[in-house]
């Protein structure tokens, strides 16, 4: 499978021969800060314009660098129910992790290894597939519910004009991180950057969308945004990166049957 050329929103950043992420300044911008309400609803509308009310099924190709060791190439299918929270994640290539797979439902995530025959319970940290990606990273984005924002400045990032956003979760919910910041594209309300932070204030990760795009939702009788690509910078273990392409996106309904472990079990056999 070849690599997906880059798009024009990478002349973001250069990554250098040691893979680390070089980014543009930022440009602070002076604006008053905007009221606590309009911060929520920056949240929400990124949350809305993602979510699709109903069902969701993506064929995704990730790509994973990892300093000084050969570069590794998956295709998985992801199927969502939104309206349930409910998640699969299914490996297709290569051979060896053709059958393994994810399951999220009630709140748990579960990983099922078909090698073994067993399914164990992971948490949000979890790499799916061994990659920087995570949970979330394929899921229905809740922002406004699971965390409280805070305004840092409007700033230039590149040639866009950007809210730089600080979220800190909010108690009893099982994020991935307890503090983000984000980079949301005034024009659009899309995301454009994000840092996951641990407890301790380590920056952990850096993700860049450089690509969005849209298509009608036969459940939401509206348009939906999904990102195109997603490229994830590993900060703690420098030189790594994850990067994703929705391959293809298809909104109408799933049979209720690929939301259990019964089903994802039938494929690896």
């Amino acid at each position: 499978m070849k690599t997906p050329s880059k798009l024009a929103l990478l002349a973001w950043f250069a990554v250098g021969t040691a893979g680390t992420l070089a980014t543009l300044p930022l440009a602070p911008v002076a604006h008053a800060a905007p009221a606590a309400g309009e911060l929520v609803k920056m949240l929400q509308t990124v949350d809305d314009r993602q979510r699709n009310s109903g069902d969701y099924k993506s064929l995704v190709y990730i790509e994973q660098k990892e300093k000084d060791k050969s570069d590794l190439v998956y295709q998985a299918v992801i199927y969502r129910r939104d309206e349930t929270d409910k998640l699969v994640i299914m490996f297709l290539k290569p051979q060896a992790e053709a059958g393994k797979g994810y399951l999220r439902v009630d709140k748990n995530l579960f990983m099922y290894d078909p090698s073994v025959g067993r399914w164990e319970r992971r948490t949000e940290r979890e790499r799916i597939g061994g990659t920087d990606s995570q949970r979330a990273d394929f899921d229905e984005s809740r922002l406004a519910e699971e965390y409280a924002p805070a305004f840092v400045a409007e700033e230039a990032l590149g040639k866009y004009t950007v809210n730089h956003l600080k979220l800190t979760a909010n108690a009893g919910f099982d994020v991935s991180y307890p503090v983000v910041e984000l980079w949301l594209d005034k024009a659009t309300g899309n995301t454009l950057k994000r840092q996951d932070f641990a407890l301790s204030g380590r920056l952990m990760r850096t993700t860049y969308y450089p690509e969005w795009m849209k298509q009608f939702s036969p459940s939401k009788k509206a348009e939906v945004y999904t990102p195109k690509e997603i490229r994830i910078f590993d900060e703690v273990e420098k030189g790594n990166s994850t990067t994703i392409v929705m391959q293809s996106v298809d909104l109408n309904s799933l049979d209720d049957s690929i939301f259990t472990k019964a089903w994802l079990e039938s494929k690896s056999r």
